[in-house]
This record gives C-alpha cells, sequence and structure tokens, in this order.
C-alpha cells in the first residue's frame, strides 16, 4: 500500500505526525515494514522522544549551533546563499540526518517505544507544505 503525508510547518523544528502514521496504519491490522521518505532536500525525518519538549528544543538548538545561517561568519566559505542564509544550512542539515525511515508494524501499529515519535525536522524558516511518501508492505 503507498499514500503520502503532507506536514504544514511554520518554521524551523520538528512537527511529530505519529498519530497520522497511526490512522493510516490501523484498518490493515496486519504486519509488515513502513517506510517514509521525505520528497524535499531541506528538511528531514527522525523518530526521536515524544514525552519532553525539551529534547526537540535542544535537537534545534544543537544544529542551530553545528550549522548556522549563511550570514553568520563561520558560514562565508558558503557559495548557494541566493535563496537565503538559511537554505544552504538546510541542506547541510538535511545531508547529516534520514530522510528516510524503516519502521516495523504488528498487527496494523507502529512498533515504536513508548517515548518514540515520528517527526519531521524542517529546517528552513519560511512556512512549507512538505510531502512524505509512504510505502507498507
Amino acid at each position: 500500500m503507498q499514500g503520502e503525508f503532507t506536514i504544514q510547518t511554520h518554521g524551523p523544528g520538528l512537527y511529530e505526525f505519529t498519530s497520522e502514521i497511526r490512522r493510516w496504519l490501523d484498518p490493515m491490522a496486519t504486519n509488515g515494514v513502513l517506510t517514509l521518505f521525505v520528497r524535499h532536500t531541506s528538511c528531514s525525518l527522525l523518530i526521536q522522544e515524544n514525552a519532553d519538549p525539551e529534547v526537540q528544543t535542544d535537537l534545534h538548538a544543537f544544529f542551530e549551533r553545528l550549522v548556522p545561517p549563511s550570514d553568520h561568519p563561520s558560514m562565508a566559505y558558503l557559495r548557494h546563499t541566493y535563496e537565503g542564509p538559511d537554505d544552504m544550512p538546510a541542506h547541510i542539515k538535511a545531508a547529516l540526518m534520514p530522510v528516510s525511515l524503516s519502521i516495523p508494524v504488528v498487527q496494523g501499529r507502529p512498533v515504536l517505544g513508548t517515548w518514540q515519535g515520528i517527526y519531521l525536522f524542517e529546517h528552513r524558516t519560511a512556512p512549507h507544505a512538505r510531502s512524505v511518501a509512504a510505502h507498507f508492505g
């Protein structure tokens, strides 16, 4: 089975869409593997803690510090800057993090840990409608 999720973002950060995936899988109540693939080059997919929002805040802060905007003096070597100071750093972050996930599914439920959620990690500052392709087999 194939599908697609659209995640609306409003700036950098993690956007959980675990509940949407559970609703999509639930009618199948079967076993298999769910593959997710984000169809953009400036965001990522993560499985991360969903109990304490400080985890998402700290992750975002870490990656902002690791790869600052292109107008930061430490990033003066970047050449791809005409789409804004967040663009090339977003591509770098997406190159460092996964853009696809494989998740086991048992009886129509993703096999996640107690505190795990599935997130799109937006790296751009402008709002976007991000597309995540899904395949279950």
